[in-house]
């Protein structure tokens, strides 16, 4: 079931508003070492994943450069960073108040980032919802933190989280159907490993890596890895 982490994540959304609409403002320590904790529970599964195909680690290597220097000519974070501010002024001049509030911050929050991209694309191709899942549980504490101010609009963020990654997951799916390879599957996986890594530190608040302009090493990955294949049969 290639939506399950998808479907996860959305619930928990969902039962974090309800369980943050119930309780106080949560303090800002408790806060700060749940983070840190799920920080280092999302870095453990990039590094599982990264290092499970560590034969083409080169080729690894080099679209991770490739892709890092092809995401930052397009500028993919930026770009991503417009969307949210467009976003967020079109719902505002639809609707002011504490509901739209918290439906924009938590819908940004949770879709603007990295780690949905590259775990709905997981989970679409290979039904691998390990990163997704650990998504979930961390878009589920921000829910009780965040709806404990700003109320029942963030729980209705679950709508277009589910419908995001829901497309992103289900391209991914019909995609994979042809590209559902070991040799593909191995690849993608050990790079997006390491994009979850550094989304686990940027969660922790060690560092702040553009994630997003990385995003293109998740394509040249598996095409540079196709050509030396090719290149070896040639051969």
């Amino acid at each position: 079931m290639f939506l399950f982490g998808t479907i996860v994540d959305a619930l928990a959304i969902i039962l974090g508003t309800t369980i943050g609409v119930m309780l106080p403002k949560i303090p800002d320590r408790m806060r700060d070492t749940v983070t840190k904790g799920l920080a280092l529970c999302v870095i453990i599964i990039g590094l599982s994943m990264a290092l499970s195909d560590m034969s083409d680690i080169l080729l690894i290597i080099i679209s991770i450069v490739a892709g890092s220097i092809l995401g930052e000519l397009l500028n993919i974070e930026g770009g991503l960073n417009r969307v949210a501010h467009r976003l967020e002024r079109a719902v505002t001049r639809i609707y002011r108040g504490p509901i739209a509030e918290g439906f924009i911050s938590a819908t940004l929050l949770y879709c603007i980032g990295s780690m949905a991209i590259v775990g709905a694309i997981q989970d679409g191709i290979q039904g691998e919802y390990r990163t997704l899942l650990a998504k979930s549980m961390l878009d589920g504490f921000m829910a009780v933190v965040l709806s404990s101010t700003l109320g029942l609009g963030v729980g209705l963020s679950a709508i277009p989280v589910f419908l995001y990654q829901g497309t992103i997951a289900f391209v991914s799916h019909l995609v994979g159907n042809v590209l559902n390879t070991p040799m593909f599957i191995d690849t993608v996986t050990a790079t997006g490993g390491l994009l979850i890594v550094a989304i686990g530190l940027n969660i922790s608040g060690l560092t702040k890596i553009a994630v997003g302009n990385m995003l293109p090493a998740i394509v040249l990955a598996p095409l540079c890895k196709e050509i030396v294949h090719a290149i070896h049969a040639f051969w």
